[in-house]
Formats: structure tokens, C-alpha cells, sequence
């Protein structure tokens, strides 16, 4: 079977041994892929621009990774595979081709790693990587997950058999690249529409054709897009099929518990009715092949994952949570999550830390970002993450005039400005806001 660029997609060419070298290693799906390659026998080698925890993990695995990008780096490697985010004139790339060997991004190698797998691949704008690192905990199988599991502490584990649970991603079309053998697909409200070139019809169309690969589907069929679709499906109605939801702390750690149609009470940790929707469709995703109650006991078993409402230090009077949401439904979700958490530790405030991300999700979204903090005590907005973007002018103090609100350059200013010493403090984004906040606890 001929693959992409040379690269044949059966295993005659695609040896242990071989020697495969990741542009971009330091991302966290590409990484989780480099892993991918490594378990399978490739030597595996990196590089990225600068030094990260991420990074640190991977050289500790045994992982060659050059810091930056450098043409020396390309030698005789089998295999080129580059992250998203590369451009075509990387020097990497430049010289890769230069030398004959076969480059590929990242969605077109998934091609070749995932062809021989039994693929759950979980798809949606929001909540597909707690979905997939429920159902990984679930199902005790692979998984490459867009963020790291606290269950096993990385982005990515692998088991004896071939079922692999992924996280697939819409925002470049990987998705559609992923062999899903089951799609699983939380909600697809419009997000990315930058690669989509802002046609929602090409954006649904590409979910339309990523349900179609799949043998069987479990799908959110009360998100707007996903209640229309007419083909056969295992449909989770969460207004109608979760039910009970109730919120516990458990020596200070957030539990969710709920009743899922006539398959009884379930606990899952976080906080939230968007954590009993992402457990409920897992579990609808397991249930193809375990019995329920092997569900029930195994649910308990997650932990949740690293930037979702990752509480990252605690006292009796202060909290600090670092989150990953960067789109408003997100923000909204987990403020309310925060905000019942808040309540039952017996805290008096929440202060909301956002770093936009993206110049382009900023202005697309920004009636709803402007809404979606609603409830906090305080705002603190820091510069956007432009993730490559051209920087343009957002006059945030405008926007946001009717909250109590703080514009800082950082993390650390934000803290020696505000009074962060007790209360909730809760961060948002998708850029670096995760290493300050980190870092900062680290010394506190």
C-alpha cells in the first residue's frame, strides 16, 4: 500500500530501526507521536526552538533533541515528520529535502502509525481531551492525548493489542487522517475557522466526513450540528440521559457524580456538567467492549489531566488552578466549575487570569469573551498570545470596562499588583500562562 511522499504505509518500509526526526518535538500532539515512534522501534530524534519541561521528559526517555532548529541536525534519517505550526522554509525541512528524505507533517504521518490500529478517535471543539483520557483510564489501552494524564503522566501510554484512543483535531483537518474505527465526537461548534477559510459548510463538511470513516459513531446529539445527522449512531441526549449530577470533595479534590440513562450513578473527577457529559460519552464508547459495571469501577481510576482544571497549589485559604480553555464556551464552563469549588472550600473570591490566545479567536469571539467571565471578582487580562499571528489593537480596557479589571504583563507583575494571597485565583489560555503560573508556585 503506497502512503504519502515515498512513504509506504504497511510496514515493509516502516521498520524498527529505522530513523525518524520530528520537527516541532515539543508540541503536544507531535511529541506524543514521537513517542508513538519510539515504542514501535524507530530511533527517534527531535528539535524545537527553545528548552521545555515537555522536552526535558522526552531527552529522559532517550529522545536526541537539537535546540533550535538547525540544517546539522538533518543527517540520514529515514523519515522527516514537522508539526503544524513549521513553516515550508524551515532550514530542517530545506535540508531534508535537499537529501531525498521523505517529509511529511504531522497529519499525514498519522497515516502510517495508525493504519495497523483499532483507532477511538475522539473529535470536538471542546472536551475531546478529557473525553479521550476518561476513556483511555477506561479502556486501559493506548492513547495519544492532547494533553498529559494525570493517570500516567504523559500524553501518551502504551498496551499490548491495538486499540489506541486518540485525540483527533480539527483545527488542520488531522482528524480525517486518524483511522477512526469508533468516532466519538463531543460537540462541533465552529472553531479553527481560520483553516477552514470561515466557510461553515467546508468546516461541517469535514466533520461529516470524519463520522463517515468510522464503523460506529457516539456522537453529542443535542449539539446543534450533530442533532441533524441522519446516519446510524450511538446518541448521548444529555438533557435527557444524565441526570443527578452532584458535586463531592473528597480530601479537597473535586468529584463529580451522576446517573447515566438506566446504567445507574457513576463518579468521575472534576467538577462540572460538561465532566459528566465528556464521562457519559466515554462510557457509551466503552461499552462496545466492556460490561458496565467494569466501566463503573475503572471510571474511578481518572484523574484528570494537566491544564483542565489542574489545581496546582492549595491551602486552606488560597486555591490556584491552571486551565487550558481559550474559547469562551470553555471559559464559561469551567468559571462555573470554579465558582461551586469555591463554594464548597469556604472561599470568598475568584479572580479570572486570561490570556487571550490568538489575535483571530480574540476578535472573531469577542462579544462572548466579554460575556463569559461573568461572576468572577476579578479580571486580570494579560498581553494575546499571538501563537505567529501579526499583532493588531484590541482596546481591552474598553471591552472589558465593567469588570474589576487589571491589565498586567505578566503572571508575576499580576501578583505583586493584585492581592492573589487567598481566594480562588483561576488562569486561562492556551500560551504560556501554564510555565508562569508553575513557575511562580514553585517559589511561593
Amino acid at each position: 500500500m503506497t502512503g504519502i511522499k515515498g512513504v509506504r504505509r504497511d510496514k515493509t518500509t516502516m521498520k524498527k530501526g529505522q530513523k525518524a526526526h520530528f520537527i516541532g518535538i515539543g508540541g503536544i500532539g507531535i511529541s506524543a507521536l514521537a513517542r508513538l515512534a519510539a515504542y514501535e522501534g524507530y530511533i527517534v530524534s527531535g528539535s524545537d526552538i527553545e528548552h521545555t519541561p515537555l522536552i526535558a521528559k522526552l531527552v529522559e526517555e532517550g529522545v536526541k533533541v537539537n535546540i533550535p532548529h538547525s540544517a546539522r541536525a538533518i543527517t540520514d534519517q529515514d523519515m522527516v515528520i514537522h508539526s503544524a505550526i513549521i513553516k515550508k522554509d524551515n532550514e530542517e525541512i530545506v535540508e531534508a529535502k535537499r537529501r531525498g528524505i521523505p517529509t511529511l507533517c504531522r497529519k499525514e504521518a498519522l497515516k502510517c502509525f495508525l493504519a495497523d490500529r483499532e483507532v477511538f478517535s475522539v473529535a470536538g471543539a471542546h472536551g475531546k481531551s478529557t473525553t479521550t483520557a476518561i476513556l483511555s483510564v477506561i479502556l486501559e489501552s493506548s492513547a495519544l492525548i492532547g494533553a498529559e494524564s494525570k493517570s500516567f503522566g504523559s500524553n501518551a501510554r502504551f498496551t499490548k493489542g491495538k486499540t489506541l484512543v486518540f485525540e483527533a483535531d480539527e483545527s488542520d483537518g488531522s482528524f480525517l487522517c486518524s483511522n477512526p474505527s469508533v468516532a466519538i465526537v463531543t460537540n462541533a461548534e465552529p472553531e479553527h475557522m481560520e483553516y477552514y477559510g470561515y466557510d461553515l459548510d467546508r468546516f461541517h463538511g469535514a466533520y461529516m466526513e470524519f463520522l463517515s470513516l468510522a464503523k460506529t459513531r457516539v456522537i453529542n446529539a443535542e449539539d446543534e450540528f450533530l442533532s441533524a445527522y441522519k446516519d446510524e449512531a450511538i446518541r448521548l441526549y444529555p438533557s435527557e440521559d444524565i441526570k443527578n449530577i452532584r458535586f463531592t470533595l473528597k480530601e479537597g479534590e473535586p468529584f463529580t457524580s451522576f446517573d447515566l440513562k438506566n446504567y445507574g450513578e457513576f463518579y468521575v473527577w472534576g467538577f462540572g456538567a460538561h465532566i459528566a457529559l465528556d464521562a457519559s460519552l466515554a462510557i457509551l464508547a466503552a461499552n462496545l467492549r466492556l460490561p458496565i459495571d467494569t466501566i463503573r469501577q475503572r471510571l474511578r481510576g481518572y484523574r484528570g489531566i494537566k491544564k483542565r482544571f489542574d489545581v496546582v497549589r492549595r491551602t486552606d485559604k488560597l486555591v490556584v488552578i491552571d486551565d487550558y480553555g481559550h474559547h469562551p464556551t470553555e471559559i464559561e464552563a469551567t468559571l462555573q466549575s470554579a465558582l461551586r469549588y469555591k463554594e464548597l472550600l469556604g472561599l470568598k473570591s475568584v479572580t479570572a487570569i486570561w490570556q487571550p490566545h490568538k489575535y483571530s479567536r480574540t476578535l472573531h469571539n469577542i462579544d462572548r469573551f466579554e460575556r463569559c467571565f461573568n461572576g468572577v471578582d476579578r479580571l486580570i487580562i494579560l498581553p494575546v498570545w499571538a501563537a505567529g499571528e501579526t499583532p493588531c489593537e484590541i482596546d481591552f480596557a474598553s471591552i472589558f470596562k465593567n469588570y474589576n479589571l487589571t491589565l498586567a504583563p505578566d503572571y508575576q507583575s499580576a501578583k505583586t499588583n493584585c492581592d492573589l494571597s487567598s481566594g480562588l485565583t483561576i488562569g486561562f489560555g492556551a500560551g504560556d500562562l501554564t510555565y508562569q503560573i508553575r513557575s511562580v508556585c514553585a517559589y511561593d
